[in-house]
């Protein structure tokens, strides 16, 4: 083996340990440049392959003649007699190419499939568009819609941020990562709470509007373990790790439960709730509180009943003792405008509220409590003459004059006052809410 081949070998296995790349890889990348050489030298077969020996580092050209079916028929050595010069030319862009391919390939494998994961990197410039993060051997990317509103990112700070994707162009691995996503709570507990990251205990919800507050509910799997305390740490010591991370962000943590009436109802604290009323049907929580708790429950902007909605999935509406009371007495009085008269099974007229309460004899009525409207034989024919269709005892019993009906805009039908703004928080799963 000539001192140059040996050199040649020498110095590529020394390139292949440095970059990481294998050695065969560089051989074979290497072969295939020598036959684009190759190819272009006057009189060069159509048909050729090059062999380099990797301990000799000898290197052949062969050419070959194939039939119509793609047979070899002919090989012969086909070596130029100046090969040499040509393969250290190709060698070198080859091993160039090579290295700059094998280091971006190398970068991306380390961080492809790591979404969720959370990185640490030193901020190298920010402008309105995104922020640079130096993470070491790559750059990641912080762009202005995953970024926190009102958060400064002074050039040389240290900041952890959460990766939502990773993608693999020609310049390497582009790593697009987040300071707004609730995932980066869930893992900065999972580095401050040692109970979460061995599984013990577990982040079942979180919601978040970055910059201002966030609810996490939690669960444990261990009976002994408070999931709260776990996560909140002595002193708050554990919590106080997060908040400081989050630059202030504020974190409520509460327990979770598999009941949604009390998942609803601890979702809302600070506030306490007298009663969770659900609906299944409609995806709506009605939430009944003290009237001096009501403006903490809503929050301020309807924050808290916001993430309260995010974190359980259901609408929140939430109303104060006082205004349900006023609303329920105007409902009574309604079902009662608005109910019908019809023929019982013994024959007999009846009044049935339209919200499907006891019905009423025509003697009650008559009486005056309550007073339903005038009864319609069968409520077939509204326009049916007063007076036609009742029985005697009905029209004796009737009150001189016509008879009325408390109208459901007037004072008798409705609550005394009107109910204000904030005592009714109406949250969508969205998060719209405030004041309805």
């Amino acid at each position: 083996m000539s001192t140059t081949n040996f050199e040649f070998l020498d110095a590529l296995q020394q390139i292949a340990r440095d970059k990481g790349i294998a050695v065969d890889t560089l051989l074979e990348a290497l072969a295939n440049a020598l036959v684009a050489a190759y190819k272009r030298l006057p009189d060069a077969a159509e048909e050729a392959f090059v062999t380099i020996d990797s301990d000799s580092g000898e290197i052949r050209v062969y050419g070959q003649e194939l039939d119509e079916n793609g047979t070899v028929v002919r090989e012969w050595d086909d070596t130029p007699s100046d090969f040499g010069r040509i393969a250290a030319q190709a060698a070198k862009q080859v091993i160039l190419q090579r290295i700059r391919e094998a280091e971006r390939d190398l970068k991306y494998e380390e961080y492809a499939g790591r979404e969720g994961d959370i990185v640490t990197g030193i901020i190298q410039q920010s402008d309105n568009r995104y922020t640079l993060l130096d993470l070491g051997k790559v750059e990641a990317l912080l762009p202005q819609a995953e970024q926190v509103p009102y958060e400064r990112y002074d050039h040389g700070a240290r900041l952890k941020a959460y990766i939502v994707e990773v993608r693999k162009t020609t310049k390497g691995p582009q790593i697009v990562v987040s300071r707004s996503h609730p995932g980066l709570i869930k893992r900065l507990f999972e580095l401050e709470v040692p109970e979460i990251a061995n599984g013990v205990v577990e982040i079942k919800a979180c919601a978040r509007e970055p910059g201002h507050r966030t609810k996490i509910a939690v669960w444990s799997n261990d009976q002994n373990v408070d999931p709260v305390g776990a996560c909140v740490g002595a002193r708050g010591a554990r919590v106080r790790m997060v908040t400081n991370e989050l630059r202030g962000e504020k974190v409520d943590i509460v327990p979770f439960s598999d009941d949604p009436a009390e998942f609803v109802a601890r979702a809302l604290q600070p506030a306490k709730v007298k009663e969770v009323r659900l609906d299944e049907q409609s995806g709506t929580a009605t939430v009944v509180v003290h009237d001096y708790q009501l403006s903490l429950a809503i929050g301020k902007e309807g924050q808290n009943a916001r993430l309260a909605a995010r974190l359980t999935g259901w609408r929140i509406d939430i109303k104060s003792e006082t205004q349900l009371a006023e609303e329920e007495s105007a409902f009574a009085a309604e079902d009662w405008a608005e109910g019908e008269w019809v023929e019982s099974e013994s024959g007999e007229m009846v009044f049935q509220p339209a919200g499907g309460g006891a019905a009423i004899s025509m003697q009650e009525w008559a009486k005056g409590d309550p007073e339903p409207a005038e009864p319609s034989p069968g409520a077939v024919d509204a326009a049916t003459p007063k007076g036609e269709g009742e029985s005697p005892a009905a029209r004796d019993a009737q009150p001189d004059g016509d008879a009325t009906l408390p109208d459901a805009t007037s004072s008798d039908a409705t609550p005394h006052g009107d109910p204000t703004a904030a005592d009714d928080a109406i949250v969508t799963e969205d998060g719209a809410g405030g004041a309805p």
